[in-house]
């Protein structure tokens, strides 16, 4: 394990917090090495700085919990580290090609937008030999050139990153854009590439080769003559107002240029249609906004497109709202055709110096960063013009967190939560509190509540969230389950942790006692003086949120109500209503320090060693003898303390809650 700075008591105190800076140092590059290959290879000093930072704190701390999650029986520190190496290497494997096509090395100098989210680099395809048909191609043309003996056009890609070439079978649609002379799809061209088939090479005959595709875009540059100029002449002919849709039933065909407003999510649920289906929000010049409909296999074509990007149209297909099965006041909106042509000229990269806090210098740079650390790190904005901390470097800290910002990851302890009656949709209100304050987040669901358990006092990391000012000033907190970045992990009722060494470490009851960082509290305990514990009980449950029921009176209609999500079942909830225990029960330790605890749910099954259902079925004179069978057993238990406080009818002098168990 590494060692963290002394002048931090919260990467002294937790463990995981320790792996996940003693990772972050084993997985970036040492700074001599980076200067060295600036100088050898004669980088653009912004991309040897991207690299010298390496993985940001976010992307190591997912990668971390993410694995755990998926190794319940515990993982090893070797394992994590061989996971984040080999995940980094791939999301970076471009940045370590030695050799580019000349072309694209002058083109990489004017390279200032933001990859899309299914790249994948053309070394990637050689290594592997396999092509996701969701993946996307951000490539250059190397050439185009016809197959001798035959009218089959090839097109020979390069990318930014890799040192290798592949070579695409072009798709009929597109041989008027190279078959003449100034044809606009030539060497040089920029073009973004998704549901490709890959041809992988024969035994010891030929190379991989791509299959034509119809999802092809055009990227164009407004600030090079000659595309502007096709862009004012060839885009811009015609608006969204002057399109018509009985014109295009005779056969006028038309050319639109207009800005990506929004980009929506799958439909796979319609009510007049089978196929999926995707929507993208144009805006003209003149501020008219029609949507563009991609159906069934086109859905892939947006993972090309991005918010704010423009978006030039060559011969769409115009429908009615009846043909395209659309609801709203338009008259058409716009379709993908057979005989239509895309082009984007992308929004460009907007970046933005952010000032490093004082203590996360201290705490996290200093051995990451050169041994001066650093006082400023730049920062990509999104579409939205919001600074994205995705890749940040440091750990952030509640304090560091301010409006227009987005991409933030944060991790602590919560105190307090409840679910928000007055707002539309699913939203519950949760706070976090870390070593430097405590925040509000509101937390947006698709449909209902979708963390299992989450009690006070459990520590928690979440990724994705948003921070914005509202018109009154204050500071708001947002995290979407639907966003694909949105991640919330209970690290206190993760099993992982308990088996895996490299990311705790044992405790005595009367340290965690003292403890008061947000850390995971793992203790080696026995359940002591059982037999004078009454309150092994069972209860009802909500299994959506793990919280206990309340029952009316049959006077009252006896129905249910889970008062934390805030819904009431009948008395025949299904599956949404189960049984689970309620337990109090005293531990102690090695030292022979004693603590009263409570649990349910998972953790008191694992304790109890028997299901509910099973308890119950027992005979009431078996049910009394049981817990003394169970005295000076040992477990493996991580603790939360809930300060007290009770969000059900936990008892309120009883703050520590068993959130997993292990027999040992």
């Amino acid at each position: 394990m590494g060692h963290s700075n002394g002048d931090s008591p919260i990467e002294t105190d937790d463990p995981f917090l320790a792996f996940i800076d003693y990772a972050r140092a084993v997985i970036s590059p040492e700074q001599d090495e980076i200067e060295e290959d600036v100088m050898s290879k004669k980088k653009n000093p912004s991309e040897a700085m991207t690299e010298a930072s390496g993985p940001g704190w976010g992307w190591i701390a997912s990668r971390v919990l993410k694995t755990c999650t998926a190794y319940s029986s515990g993982v090893t520190a070797a394992i994590l580290l061989s996971d984040l190496s080999q995940g980094w290497h791939e999301q970076n494997k471009p940045g370590m090609s030695k050799k580019k096509p000349e072309l694209i090395d002058q083109l990489n100098k004017s390279h200032r937008r933001r990859r899309l989210a299914n790249t994948v680099t053309i070394d990637s395809i050689y290594e592997k030999n396999f092509l996701s048909i969701n993946s996307v191609l951000e490539a250059v043309v190397i050439k185009a050139d016809l197959l001798p003996g035959t009218n089959i056009f090839m097109l020979t890609l390069g990318d930014f990153w890799s040192s290798n070439t592949i070579d695409l079978y072009l798709h009929r649609r597109y041989y008027e854009l190279v078959e003449t002379p100034n044809g606009i799809l030539r060497k040089g061209r920029e073009v973004l590439i998704t549901g490709c088939y890959l041809r992988t090479a024969n035994k010891g005959c030929g190379t991989p080769r791509l299959l034509p595709t119809e999802y092809l875009v055009i990227l164009l540059d407004e600030d090079e003559e000659e595309d502007a100029i096709f862009i004012v002449a060839q885009l811009c002919s015609d608006t969204f107002s002057s399109v018509s849709l009985d014109d295009f039933s005779s056969g006028t065909s038309y050319s639109l240029y207009a800005r990506i407003e929004s980009i929506g999510p799958l439909e796979s649920e319609l009510k007049f249609s089978t196929a999926h289906r995707r929507q993208i929000a144009l805006v003209d010049a003149d501020g008219v906004r029609l949507k563009f409909i991609l159906w069934g296999e086109q859905v892939i074509v947006a993972n090309l497109m991005s918010v704010g990007s423009m978006l030039g149209l060559e011969r769409p297909y115009i429908s009615s709202l009846e043909e395209s099965a659309m609801e709203g006041k338009d008259e058409f909106c716009l379709e993908y055709g057979s005989a239509t042509h895309l082009y984007i000229v992308p929004s460009t990269l907007q970046e933005e110096t952010v000032c490093v806090s004082l203590s996360q210098n201290q705490c996290q740079g200093s051995k990451l960063l050169g041994s001066v650390g650093v006082s400023q790190v730049t920062l990509p904005r999104d579409a939205e013009g919001s600074i994205d901390f995705s890749n940040y470097p440091f750990r952030t800290n509640i304090t560091d967190c301010r409006g227009k910002t987005a991409g933030i990851s944060l991790y602590g302890v919560v105190t307090d939560m409840f679910c928000d009656p007055n707002a539309t949709g699913v939203v519950f209100s949760l706070k976090i509190e870390d070593t430097t304050g405590a925040i509000w987040a509101r937390l947006h669901f698709n449909t209902q509540w979708s963390l299992g358990r989450l009690g006070l006092g459990h520590v928690v990391y979440v990724s994705g969230l948003s921070c914005k000012i509202t018109k009154e000033n204050c500071l708001e907190v947002l995290w979407y389950e639907k966003d694909e970045k949105a991640t919330f992990i209970n690290l206190s009722c993760l099993p992982a942790f308990l088996t895996s060494s490299c990311l705790h470490k044992v405790s005595t009851l009367s340290q965690i006692s003292k403890q008061r960082n947000p850390a995971i509290n793992i203790c080696r305990v026995k359940l002591d003086e059982i037999t004078q514990c009454h309150s092994i009980n069972t209860r009802l449950s909500h299994s959506v949120c793990g919280h206990f029921i309340d029952e009316d009176s049959p006077l009252h209609g006896g129905n249910l109500h889970c008062s934390f999500c805030r819904v009431t079942l009948n008395s025949n909830g299904g599956s949404e209503v189960v049984r689970t225990f309620h337990i109090m029960i005293t531990l102690a330790d090695e030292e022979t320090t004693k603590l009263y605890a409570w649990c349910t749910g998972q953790s008191a099954s694992a304790i109890v060693q028997i299901s509910p259902d099973e308890f119950c079925d027992l005979p009431e004179d078996y049910q009394l003898m049981y817990p003394s069978s169970l005295e000076n057993e040992w477990f493996l238990v991580t603790l939360a303390n809930s300060g007290g406080r009770s969000l059900s009818h936990e008892m309120e002098s009883t703050c520590w809650e068993i959130t997993r168990a292990l027999k040992i």
